[in-house]
């Protein structure tokens, strides 16, 4: 009979959340294998490719389309701010692999964990917007802001401990940079928290 009509905006920042999903998880399974870093960098790289497809389908049809399911800006916003998400974790895990990180500490383990609880928090968020359920996207945008005070919170306690207990320059370089990376993870969430938030307020 009738179907209902595709959007193809909402359909691309679904695929978007879904595949930071799994590039999260991917990235989860490296810190935990990081023998095998190299295989798992390479599996992201594909992941983030294939970010990047969505992203251009979004834009593409951002040129394309006269009438959007809100403010083209916040479309394009959303969007490359959900891509910049990827392009930390991506980042992340080649430079695991490149600086030969052989285990993970506490630190790099308890990042992973605030970023995938972030990612998580992305995904429901985008689901509610797809559902066009704004006033339901809150609890996830100040759940997104409070994981990344934890994430300043882990950086500086992470550097303290680092400064006063890694004698090895070049591995304290190497850590820190890495801190750094893991990080901002959390400030690119919260800057996708921050244009979700935006939405719902020109929305209501």
């Amino acid at each position: 009979m009738f179907q209902k009509k595709r959007d193809v905006f909402f359909e691309n920042l679904t695929m978007i959340a879904n595949n930071l999903q799994l590039a999260v998880e991917v990235f989860r399974e490296e810190i935990n294998n990081l023998s095998d870093a190299e295989e798992y960098a390479t599996q992201l790289k594909t992941v983030e490719e294939m970010g990047d497809h969505y992203t251009h389908e979004i834009i593409l049809a951002l040129s394309r389309t006269f009438i959007t399911p809100f403010e083209r800006e916040d479309i394009l916003g959303l969007t490359l701010k959900l891509d910049d998400v990827l392009d930390c974790l991506e980042a992340c895990a080649s430079r695991l692999e490149i600086y030969n990180i052989v285990e993970a500490d506490d630190f790099m383990l308890l990042f992973t964990k605030n970023n995938e609880m972030c990612i998580q928090e992305i995904v429901y968020a985008i689901k509610h917007l797809v559902e066009k359920r704004l006033h339901d996207m809150t609890k996830h945008t100040h759940k997104i802001n409070e994981l990344e005070n934890i994430a300043d919170d882990l950086l500086r306690d992470g550097l303290k401990t680092l400064f006063s207990s890694c004698t090895d320059a070049i591995e304290l370089i190497k850590r820190k940079e890495i801190y750094d990376m893991m990080e901002a993870v959390s400030d690119a969430c919260e800057d996708v928290a921050n244009i979700l938030e935006g939405i719902m307020m020109r929305s209501s």
